[in-house]
């Protein structure tokens, strides 16, 4: 048998040498270079139809060209979870075959949250818990402080690849749950666990004995101190969806978002509480994220997000206060950093009020993370509350985008913001001309509709 040929790869720029080094010669960067295994290309023999002309390919069983139009469309079978929030992010239950990458920091609940999984969808379909960080007694130490049944719970300590598949392809489970996928490694690489070329391998080797068997796997990732997976990038691009695990240290509540997903829908949310006996979902999600203030208070706006199918209502803060430095602090928290340094510039030029002078805190209430243009009204109507130390008129929402000249653009499923509103009881909302009804009311709730800034400043002193 020939022995495998191996290459080392530069993580940051891809090129290939052919021994390590300490520092790749294309791009000068240190301590990149990842081995892996170069598997040796089988030589192609032409048949006789290729030698007269005609397509190697034609010979059985060879891949041919089909059009579209004679591929059979079938519904992928999903199978529920337990977890009503886990199946909402991954569009619904789990897909046969899928593979799923989730990420998120130290502590935060992510094997928590599989195990709960494995404990209620053990019951229905043989699963398999792999821990390469924990011993078995840890993981069953755990089980039992969550109430879940062990019976149907089968756990494996292992960290090598090659063994790991051996024991899956004996067990046969429908759902396999890798604990975490940096402590994998295989035979074939003397690189060590965790390293770039030893997480692509073992997630290859994964991914494919998913499509095979039809197996669900899910890979637990660790994250860096940037927030992203550690590893390479292509381990994204190799699974069918990838869900971060977010929420403040402080706080027990946990957001399970998609960032990606081929059987669902993108940025879609699932809320959970962590609790004594685990993580429990939350099905009113609107209600942690509104402060239950005794009444109204300067510098707070309510608006309503959207995260994927679900219309939420997040409460945004904003605190104003005369700045003592040369450069006055902008400081951002659930919200992106530039786009108030934008939204305060037209704050100035279009409605006349400056805060140039102020250091300005904006903060999203229940460590939420808002992503979309949405909230760049309430922000704006959160610092002129605050700079004024008056409070917005009591049960108001607002949403809407803020464009460079002043005007406020319509956002979309503005008709489904508004219901959500006026389901938690809100009378008022100031929205963009655009997203508000003709009669301007739904159900009891008044739509007021501007097209400049300057007409939402006044429906603020209202």
């Amino acid at each position: 048998m020939a022995k495998a040929k191996t290459a080392y790869v530069c993580t940051e720029c891809g090129a290939e040498h052919s021994k390590w080094q300490g520092q790749c010669a294309e791009c000068g960067v240190w301590n990149v270079l990842s081995e892996f295994v170069v598997q040796a290309a089988k030589p192609v023999v032409a048949s006789a139809g290729a030698r007269r002309g005609g397509y190697a390919g034609d010979a059985a069983g060879a891949p041919r060209i089909t059009p579209l139009t004679e591929v059979l469309l079938t519904a992928e079978a999903r199978t529920h979870t337990g977890i009503g929030e886990l199946d909402r992010v991954l569009g619904g239950g789990l897909v046969d075959g899928s593979v799923v990458l989730i990420g998120g920091d130290p502590g935060i609940g992510k094997s928590t949250l599989l195990l709960q999984m494995l404990g209620t969808l053990g019951v229905v379909l043989p699963s398999l818990y792999v821990t390469g960080e924990e011993s078995l007694a840890q993981v069953a130490g755990r089980a039992q402080r969550l109430d879940l049944p062990l019976a149907p719970l089968q756990a494996l300590a292992e960290t090598c690849i090659e063994r790991i598949l051996e024991q899956a392809v004996s067990a046969r489970p429908r759902v396999l749950v890798i604990d975490s996928i940096q402590t994998i490694w295989t035979e074939q690489l003397t690189a060590a666990p965790g390293s770039v070329s030893q997480v692509r391998e073992s997630a290859a080797k994964l991914t494919r004995f998913a499509k095979e068997t039809g197996t669900s796997v899910f890979l637990v990732g660790h994250v860096t101190k940037e927030g992203g997976i550690a590893g390479p990038r292509v381990l994204e691009h190799m699974v069918d969806a990838v869900l971060y695990f977010e929420g403040e240290s402080g706080s027990r509540f946990r957001v399970l978002r998609a960032f990606k997903n081929r059987f669902g829908a993108v940025n879609e949310l699932g809320v959970f509480a962590m609790s004594e006996k685990g993580l429990r979902e939350v099905p009113n999600p609107s209600a942690i994220f509104l402060s239950a203030h005794s009444g109204p208070t300067p510098g707070s706006a309510v608006m309503v997000t959207r995260e994927g199918t679900r219309p939420l209502l997040v409460e945004v803060q904003a605190l104003v206060d005369q700045s003592s430095l040369g450069n006055p602090r902008r400081v951002v928290l659930g919200l992106e950093q530039n786009r108030l340094a934008m939204l305060l510039a037209v704050l100035h030029r279009h409605g006349g009020i400056a805060a140039y002078d102020q250091d300005v805190f904006v903060n999203v209430v229940g460590g939420i993370r808002v992503q979309e243009t949405a909230a760049d009204l309430p922000v704006l109507m959160a610092v002129l509350s605050s700079l004024r130390d008056r409070p917005l008129p009591e049960k108001t929402i607002a949403f809407g985008e803020v464009g460079l000249s002043g005007e406020i653009r319509p956002v979309p499923n503005g008709e489904e913001r508004l219901k959500e509103a006026a389901t938690h009881g809100f009378r008022r909302a100031v929205v963009p001309q655009a997203n508000a009804p003709k009669r301007g009311k739904v159900g009891d709730m008044e739509v007021i509709g501007v097209e400049r800034l300057s007409q939402a400043i006044d429906a603020c002193r209202e």
